[in-house]
């Protein structure tokens, strides 16, 4: 069964095309800058990349692409042989607890959430109907980024504002990175050998979460109401105290508009350095004795190790295994060790000869990174949203 995976934003569309049950990536690419000037596509088939440059004036346009390259690569010979398709979704608010058969309903019910998620669920709705137009026999599938957590119990997912701000208007935390938690928490399963497993995971990249995971379900999880709650990342701020939004305002003329502009696209490692986002970046200024990166880098280690300190309580000590996962987490060894370093007190010890050895660019991409004696095993395992949604997908419409 051949399946198709769509990650739409506001102006890039990614996508995948994975065999199942035999998981074989058959091609992937990904359209960028989608309604902007200097658009284009890359795919990628057995290793081999090819960019092209092409007008993309919205999402149906590549759509048009995506299909050209399935039928001139041969990956099928006619678009029938696609037999489901399965859209992320950013936000499902807290009407959808997993995946879904994309029927006219269930497009309502998502557009109720175009508020929650103003830049991405508008775009992605959007992207949806191009493939229905596309594909209109092909059966399609809603995967959603909050449906893993929406097992979080109320005495963690509501904030503690009026209850009526969350019964009128849904204000509570949502969470994201589902897919990726629940695929983590579907390979760790198998890798412990049971059903029923306790893990803190980190999905550590340009965006960051770490998700508590009790008895195989989310419990909590840093991001919110947004995915800007939680961890400092990239570019975005993470948690702070509200009254700074106010005071910022009045001492500047700023309008909420640019506030959440630069919380979101200014803050966070490029806040800090005052120039890197990438912590790849981060990493080159700490060489060279940059005491804003050093800083920025502290600061992000600390935030990540107090919360897994928080979940290692909620989970009473018992934890199956912590994991690192994402750009950061699979391929940062120092970062890891920085982070791991500091558990030490929760009796967590590091194997530094086997941290070193796991990254993305070297031979070994995956295993684990604590000791023998360890009280709780260190795992660094990459994830696969997308191998997740085509697999939703595969056993939806199976």
């Amino acid at each position: 069964m051949k399946i198709l995976t769509v990650n739409a934003g506001s102006s890039s569309l990614k996508f995948n095309c994975i065999e199942l049950p035999s998981e074989k990536e058959l091609i992937s690419g990904y359209f960028e800058k989608i309604g902007m000037s200097g658009s284009f596509y890359n795919i990628k088939i057995n290793g081999t990349k090819t960019k092209r440059e092409v007008d993309l004036k919205d999402h149906n346009d590549a759509v048009r692409y995506l299909k050209e390259e399935l039928l001139s690569n041969n990956i099928v010979s006619s678009l029938d042989e696609i037999d489901g398709v399965g859209h992320r979704l950013v936000h499902g608010g807290d009407k959808f607890k997993d995946s879904v058969l994309i029927t006219d309903e269930v497009l309502k019910e998502c557009a109720n959430f175009n508020d929650l998620a103003p830049l991405h669920n508008p775009a992605m709705l959007s992207c949806i109907e191009a493939f229905k137009s596309a594909l209109p026999n092909t059966p399609m599938v809603g995967v959603f980024d909050t449906s893993f957590h929406q097992t979080i119990p109320e005495i963690n997912y509501l904030y503690s504002v009026p209850y009526t701000w969350y019964e009128k208007f849904g204000i509570r935390k949502y969470g994201f990175h589902g897919t990726s938690h629940k695929y983590i928490t579907k390979t760790m399963q198998k890798i412990l050998g049971k059903e029923d497993i306790n893990l803190i995971n980190c999905h550590i990249g340009s965006g960051g979460s770490i998700c508590c995971i009790k008895n195989s379900k989310s419990i909590d999880t840093t991001m919110g109401f947004s995915p800007n709650a939680g961890l400092m990342m990239g570019t975005r701020s993470g948690d702070i105290d509200y009254s700074v939004i106010p005071f910022y305002m009045s001492k500047t003329g700023a309008s909420i508009g640019e506030v959440d502009t630069i919380l979101n696209k200014q803050s966070g490692l490029f806040g800090i350095s005052g120039k890197f986002s990438d912590h790849r970046d981060i990493e080159n200024g700490m060489a060279e004795g940059d005491d804003k990166c050093i800083l920025a880098n502290e600061m992000y280690v600390n935030r990540i190790v107090s919360y897994i300190a928080q979940y290692y309580v909620e989970l009473d000590g018992k934890v199956d295994a912590l994991v690192f996962t994402a750009g950061l987490g699979e391929n940062a060894r120092e970062f890891r060790e920085n982070i791991v370093s500091k558990l030490s007190s929760l009796g967590i010890v590091l194997d530094k000869e086997e941290n070193n050895k796991i990254a993305g660019y070297l031979d070994k991409n995956e295993g684990i990174i604590s000791t023998d004696d360890s009280k709780v095993p260190v795992y660094v395992v990459p994830t696969n949203e997308e191998l997740m949604i085509a697999l939703d997908t595969y056993n939806i419409i199976g």
